[in-house]
């Protein structure tokens, strides 16, 4: 095991587990490309002290638009519905947030995740949304518990006219059983709706699974299956092992110890419930390899481009991924790199990066490492070259184009799909690391500026500073001019047409 151990002078030593693979854990870092750009121009946006986010601009910004949720559960980020107050930027708020986020360099593409709570409670979802698009973001989502979605095709259908184009869907398991630590009764048959209503409209859904050891980690096979049978529908999993924040950070150590999941636990349990030939040491790549795209995308584009390519630049523990390809027809499925050297492939892009050889050039450099790298013989069986060609060799040179728009035509004679699946580990007071802080690659936007996701929701406690300095209302005040909204908790059933 890898432990971090630390010493406070008030409350004494402690430790807790950060890996229970040593040797995941070195690969993993040994990959790591390095950080972006030191940020520039934002001294009005990155000034919090120790806290501030230093390298790049980021993956997704997160905007809460609400610190209210009609569910009351747990793991929970804020504290929904508990603070004794209500945080709710106005319309204006928003839009400079937005307005702020492109006001520095490096200028690149973001995710706007609108969040909360629960977002589609603001009165200003669908505006922030149309907001967003207005300013040519590529990609708006939020992350929701669905119920909204799932009880209204009209409201979904507004949201993706406004410009939203999917969802951070939360699901937690594949039977109500295991979505009952959220207190909803029929929370998964919620899930089921609010997928289908999304697709109905052309909205993709990622399924976001917070894994607690003892809860529901014996069920992650399951739902990356589901996603599986559902590729159409779903285009991503994001695997979470427990953050003890919020809602949690009063936990006593027993329980930390009995509950604490690593992403090195995520891996093998995936590759056990599944009974897969999903390798732990050849299948899973930090999330910062991505970057090793974003300097030959922005070659690509040229100096002209209004908006840099998307960089992932974060630090390797803080997460992974792997690809898989699914024939949709019989969703019989096979790791990506079990036949695509993806390790030889970014070694590659970065030779080409650095020669940096005009557009003609790269494009046909691009090319050739594709080939080079591709293991015809251990593909399945039917797969075309050309689906490999899309996802590393987009024909798009926007950096508006991202995996979806690449790697899948999604015409009815195209057999095969390909699926992410992510593992995401956030911060909390017993694995806190400055080092990653400062490279977060998914900011919050507030109105104190941009903060690092884990600086905000744990260490100082960012989320307590800003929410107490701008409160709309103390929840008594608000109960009074505004009324309470539907919570559901303790076991209720959420209503559905269908």
């Amino acid at each position: 095991r890898i432990l971090m151990r630390k010493v406070c002078e008030k409350h004494g030593p402690f430790e807790d587990v950060l890996s229970t693979n040593p040797a995941f854990a070195r690969r993993v870092e040994s990959l790591f490309f390095g950080r972006d750009f030191e940020i520039a121009d934002d001294e009005s946006i990155h000034r919090h002290g120790s806290s501030s986010i230093r390298f790049g601009r980021g993956t997704v910004l997160t905007i809460d638009l609400t610190n209210r949720c009609n569910m009351m559960c747990g793991p929970c980020f804020m504290d929904a519905n508990q603070v004794g107050y209500v945080h709710e930027p106005s319309f204006e708020d928003v839009r400079a947030m937005l307005d702020r986020a492109v006001s520095f360099k490096p200028r690149r593409q973001v995710i706007i995740l609108f969040s909360g709570g629960e977002p589609t409670l603001s009165p200003w979802f669908l505006e922030s949304v149309a907001y967003a698009k207005k300013l040519g973001f590529y990609r708006i989502l939020a992350a929701t518990n669905g119920i909204r979605f799932a009880q209204s095709e009209a409201f979904t259908r507004q949201a993706r006219e406004a410009g939203l184009h999917g969802t951070y869907l939360q699901f937690d398991g594949t039977t109500n059983e295991k979505n009952q630590h959220r207190g909803v009764a029929n929370l998964l048959d919620v899930k089921l709706q609010a997928i289908d209503n999304m697709a109905r409209v052309g909205m993709k859904t990622t399924l976001v699974t917070t894994i607690i050891n003892g809860i529901n980690n014996d069920a992650i096979g399951p739902i990356v299956d589901f996603a599986i049978k559902n590729v159409d529908k779903v285009q991503t999993v994001v695997f979470q092992p427990i953050s003890f924040s919020g809602r949690d950070e009063e936990i006593d150590d027993e329980t930390r110890y009995e509950q604490r999941y690593t992403l090195s636990q995520m891996v093998e349990d995936l590759r056990t419930q599944l009974r897969a030939d999903w390798d732990p040491m050849r299948d899973w790549f930090p999330l910062s390899t991505y970057s090793a795209f974003t300097s030959v995308m922005d070659i690509l584009q040229g100096p002209d481009a209004p908006w840099g390519w998307s960089a992932c630049n974060c630090h390797p523990d803080c997460g992974v991924f792997s690809l898989i390809v699914i024939n949709r027809r019989t969703h019989e499925w096979t790791p990506l790199f079990k036949f695509f050297n993806y390790e030889r492939f970014i070694r590659d892009v970065a030779v080409i990066t650095d020669t940096a050889r005009g557009k003609t050039l790269t494009r046909a450099q691009l090319a050739l490492a594709i080939l080079r790298n591709y293991k015809a013989r251990e593909a399945p069986r039917g797969f075309p070259l050309s689906q490999i060609l899309n996802l590393f060799k987009p024909s798009s040179e926007s950096a508006d184009s991202d995996r979806n728009d690449r790697m899948k035509t999604r015409s009815d004679r195209d057999e095969w799909r390909v699926l992410c699946v992510e593992g995401m580990w956030f911060q909390d007071l017993w694995t806190y690391d400055f080092r990653r802080t400062e490279m977060c690659v998914i900011p919050y936007g507030t109105e104190e500026g941009e903060i690092s996701f884990c600086a905000y929701n744990t260490g100082v406690g960012w989320r307590q500073i800003v929410e107490s300095r701008h409160k709309t209302a103390t929840l008594s005040e608000w109960h009074r001019t505004k009324g309470r909204h539907k919570i559901y908790a303790k076991g209720a059933a959420i209503d559905l047409e269908n």
